[in-house]
């Protein structure tokens, strides 16, 4: 309806129709809602002006009208409640078997990084119609991720990963922008999505100058920190076992459980002492100032690859027998 608008860009994801359909009732119930107020002030103040026969120094109170006034915007905030909720949960759900990328937000770029290892700068290449989630953090201050083709944007924070997923509907160019100020040249913070149909994409991963899978370079960073010694694959190790682990929740020395997604796996690198397995001791040093933001989102993307050895298998994160409890100490 509005492809030709300036002001209005284009749809280019399955979020952008829903999202525009509830701006535009939004402005059309301000929009009446406006011009009838304006309306009545006009008709009132006319009518019962001082000194015009209709005025009444006081009118009687009408129920009917308290009763209408009170449940119709009810009734229409109701609708605009339910329906954001709606478009709230679905765009912050990403769907399973998303393709994930990273992105690194610095002043000034955009850095993105492909699971198979292709790297960008103020640039992403994604492929149409499939779901894209973006597991993105911050090496500097707040930054926020802004599709305004594909109606999607989140805050980029320091010190912890946040996500945003889309479905592109069509090939082109769109812009990508960073929507919170960040600095004297926050305005030159761009970049763009380059959506691609598949046959293209896959040629364009192919043709790129990898050094090796996202995993992989975390692979061998998890080999060269040493962190193998104590996170082995069975349960003689001084710290737990990390096959399966990305996903599942985990039992900690104080007796929570949480679920060891992204921002657990980053925070045991950076600060190993903030939630500690159970079973295990805090004997594992900090990473803080050791490895980067990319090497990072290297490690995390090894540690989500590892899988039981055997399908079914359950892998177990608890210390050996009571003779050699002594020497399982924490990752």
């Amino acid at each position: 309806m509005f492809n030709n608008f300036p002001l209005w860009p284009p749809q280019a994801s399955t979020q952008a129709a829903s999202l525009d359909a509830l701006f535009v009732f939004l402005l059309v119930i301000t929009g009446i809602t406006t011009i009838a107020i304006f309306i009545f002030l006009i008709v009132f103040a006319v009518r019962y002006r001082h000194g015009n026969k209709d005025y009444e120094p006081y009118l009687e109170g009408s129920n009917s009208v308290e009763f209408t006034w009170t449940i119709v915007p009810f009734g229409i905030f109701l609708v605009i409640f339910v329906w954001g909720a709606a478009i709230y949960f679905r765009e912050r759900t990403p769907p399973r078997g998303a393709m994930e990328i990273y992105v690194v937000g610095k002043q000034w770029m955009w850095k993105t990084q492909h699971p198979e290892g292709q790297r960008e700068i103020n640039e992403l290449h994604v492929p149409v119609n499939r779901d894209v989630k973006l597991i993105m953090t911050s090496q500097d201050v707040i930054h926020s991720f802004f599709l305004p083709a594909f109606r999607v944007k989140q805050d980029v924070l320091p010190g912890r990963y946040t996500t945003l997923w889309f479905h592109a509907i069509k090939p082109g160019t769109f812009h990508l922008f960073c929507a919170e100020y960040c600095g004297t040249q926050h305005s030159g913070m761009i970049g763009q999505i380059v959506v691609m149909t598949p046959s293209d994409y896959d040629k364009w991963l192919s043709g790129g100058g990898s050094e090796g899978s996202l995993s992989a370079t975390g692979e061998k960073l998890f080999q060269e920190l040493g962190c193998a010694t104590c996170h082995r694959s069975d349960t003689q190790g001084r710290g737990p076992n990390l096959m399966g682990v990305y996903g599942k929740p985990q039992l900690l020395d104080d007796g929570r459980t949480v679920i060891a997604d992204e921002n657990y796996i980053r925070e045991s690198i950076l600060n190993p002492g903030a939630k500690v397995v159970a079973g295990f001791r805090p004997i594992m040093p900090t990473f803080q100032g050791v490895v980067s933001e990319e090497q990072l989102l290297s490690l995390v993307a090894y540690i989500k690859s590892l899988q039981t050895a055997q399908q079914g298998q359950p892998v177990s994160n608890r210390p050996p027998a009571p003779a050699t409890v002594k020497t399982n100490e924490r990752r």
